[in-house]
This record gives C-alpha cells, structure tokens and sequence, in this order.
C-alpha cells in the first residue's frame, strides 16, 4: 500500500466534518472588513447622489483607495517583523478613523437619509449632500474627542464590594486596579508616571495590574513601564499576564516586573493579613498562555490555589474575563479582569459581547463569584475611546460583618 493510499480512510470509516460555509467565508474577513471600511464611506459621501464636481469626486475617491491600501501595509510593517513604530501609528490611527468614518456613514446614511426624506427636505441631491457633511462632522468630531480621552490620565472609578466571606479585620481593604496599559509605538512615558502617582494618591493596600502591560517586549518598552517601579502599596504589588505578553516575550514582562518590584502571580498566591483575617490574593497566566509555546506558562487555577484554606475568601487576577466560568466552579469570591477595554471604539462594544461573559463593571457569576471587569487604563492600536472611557479602579472591600464607615 502507498503512502498516499494509506491516508485515505478506510471504506465505510467515519470522516471529519466538512467546514461549515461560515466558518469557510471567516477565513476571509480579513480581506473584506480593509475594503468594506473604505468603500462604504466613499460611497456614502461622494457617490450615492451629491453630485460633486467631477475634480472632487475623483481626488476624494484618491484618497479612499490610498486608505484602503496603505492602512494594511501601515499595519503589515509596524505590527508584522519589521516592528517599525511610525508605520504602526500610521496604520493604527488609520483603522481607528476608518471604523468611526463607516459606523457614522451606515448608520447617518441610512437612518438621517430616512429621516430627511420623511420630513421632506430638499430633494434627494440636497440630502446627499447633507448626509455627508453630517458624517464627516460627527466623525471630526468623535476622533478629536477620543484621541483626548485616550491620551488623558484616566479618571478613577470607585466601587464598594461587599464579600460574604470577608473577615471584619479587611473590611474596607483598599484593592486598585490598572490593567491594559499597551505602552506601544506611541512613547507614553509621562503618561505612565503620571497615572502612576495617581495610583499613589489612593493609598491602596494592593496594587493590581491585570495584564497587557505593553506591545512590544520588555526590553524597547523598558522607559515606558518604569514609573510602574514608583507604585506604592501599603501590603502588596502585584502583576499577571494579559494575552498581549504572549506576542512579545512574556518571560521578560514578567522579569521586568519582578525586578520592578511587582509580584508575578503566576499561577500562585499570597496571603494579605489585617485585623487578625486573611485574604488569599492568587493570580493565574492568561488563558493562551498554553499555546504560546513557552514552558511552564499556562492557566492554572488549581495550581494557583494550592495550600491556601479553602475557608478563607479569594481575590483573584485573571487577564480575561472569560475566565470567570473556572473561578466560579471554584468557589472564587471576586475576580478582577481587564481585557475587554470597554469595547474601546463603539460600536465594536457588541463584537466583545460576542467573546467575553462581561463588557465592564461588577457582576454575578454562579453561587457567589463577583467579577470586575475594567474598561482599562490604556488603549490598544487605535489611538481612540469613543464612549468607552479608561478607568483606574479603586474597590473598596466591604464585610458584612461590620458597619465600620469608611
């Protein structure tokens, strides 16, 4: 028998599923979403009734297509193996502007075109003409507004949560929390010491950071990370892995906050101890660390939690929410995430939904598992938040054991 005989199935054996349609055609959007986000806004506002001068129609179209082709290549040689940072700022602020520019051009097309053509205004050139105008408006708009939010020093968000298991001694157990800080292409240095001493205005008694620390490895975003070095926290600092690492070689990431002075809580715990009660503080690798390749790096919840009493409440750091399902079968008490960014640039809010058991804020999960999750306290690519501001969290631990006011 040959080789190539010997790989066909045997007659009447059981074959693999065929791929689904769907799954075939995801294979390519990545070929359609880059041509989708600049043909629709060239469509909406030079070709779908206005009627502009020819000379206008044919720069504006210009312009689209050199869009449509330098965002990929931008992205191709800032993010792909040449890892040239003014190509990756190039072509991130070019997605971020292309995806406001086609949510504003299909919804304002269609919604504000109807809207426009009820009322009985003007005819169906002159509501062209208002459709694009008002697109490009609210999208000058929104990109200038989000830059802002994205480069300012986040606001701190503060939330009482109460834990049932929470002894009298940690009530009111001063937890803050970053996460997501993507220091990248764009230099952020003065950005991360200011949060930095924002972080320490709180006077928290655990500092955490959630993971995705950076894009890039450790070593050429060494300046960036190094205010996290000025955090202060009255027990503890520490640190876990966000799936961002694994694109850059987390074992420096980790190194870096090691040396730093963070904590890595890869898949382990410590103890915090006030007022004669413990709280098991354990943090676990993200959840593709496994397939990273790297040895000993994985999600390890078990491992995490050996030694600690069972009896005593947990606070966990699992980069993504998604996690949550592990640490309420667990008995977790509360698990702090990032990840998700809020959805960063809406309306891609929906899309995350689609991924993840959580967009933002403290929920319920199983018999008595809280998770919070942050909006984050950077941002990813895009130099932009469209209604989805960054956070800094201060969670206030609250026992039902005691009515001691803050």
């Amino acid at each position: 028998m040959t080789d190539t005989d010997s790989a066909r199935p045997a007659e009447g054996e059981a074959r693999g599923p065929r791929p689904s349609r769907l799954h075939s055609l995801m294979r390519f959007i990545p070929l359609i979403a880059p041509v989708l986000l600049w043909a629709v806004p060239c469509w909406v506002l030079l070709h779908a009734g206005q009627h502009w001068p020819l000379a206008v129609a044919l720069v504006g179209t210009a312009v689209f297509f050199l869009g449509l082709v330098g965002m990929p290549l931008a992205m191709v040689r800032g993010h792909g193996r040449r890892q040239q940072d003014w190509a990756a700022i190039i072509g991130d602020t070019l997605l971020g502007a292309s995806w406001v520019l086609f949510t504003w051009s299909v919804l304002l097309g269609v919604l504000l075109r109807a809207a426009l053509a009820v009322t009985g205004v003007g005819d169906s050139q002159d509501r062209a003409r208002i459709v694009a105008w008002a697109v490009l408006g609210v999208t000058a708009v929104l990109l200038t507004w989000g830059y802002a939010e994205a480069r300012r020093v986040p606001r701190v968000r503060r939330i009482d949560v109460q834990l049932p298991r929470l002894g009298a001694g940690l009530d009111g157990l001063r937890v803050a929390l970053v996460t997501d800080t993507h220091y990248g292409p764009l230099d952020r240095a003065r950005w991360s010491a200011r949060v930095c001493e924002t972080v320490n205005t709180l006077e928290a008694d655990l500092v955490c950071h959630a993971g995705d620390i950076a894009d890039g490895t450790a070593e050429r975003r060494r300046a960036q990370a190094a205010p996290l070095g000025t955090v202060r926290a009255t027990h503890a600092r520490v640190y876990v892995t966000g799936n961002h690492e694994y694109y850059s070689e987390a074992q420096g990431w980790v190194d870096l906050m090691d040396e730093l002075g963070w904590e890595p809580l890869r898949n382990r715990h410590l103890l915090l101890e006030r007022g004669g009660d413990t709280l098991v503080v354990a943090g676990v690798d993200d959840v593709t660390a496994e397939s990273s390749g790297l040895a000993g790096h994985r999600a390890h919840l078990a491992g995490a939690l050996d030694g600690a009493d069972p009896d005593l409440p947990v606070l966990l750091l699992a980069h993504q929410p998604t996690f949550v399902d592990r640490a309420a079968a667990a008995g977790i008490d509360l698990q702090l995430s990032g990840h998700t960014h809020g959805g960063q640039i809406w309306p891609f809010h929906h899309l995350v939904r689609l991924d993840q058991p959580a967009l933002a804020g403290l929920s319920h999960h199983g018999a008595r598992t809280l998770l919070y999750t942050s909006r984050g306290t950077g941002f990813w690519g895009p130099p932009f938040r469209v209604f989805a501001p960054s956070e800094i969290t201060l969670l206030v631990l609250r026992s039902p054991r005691t009515a001691t006011a803050p």
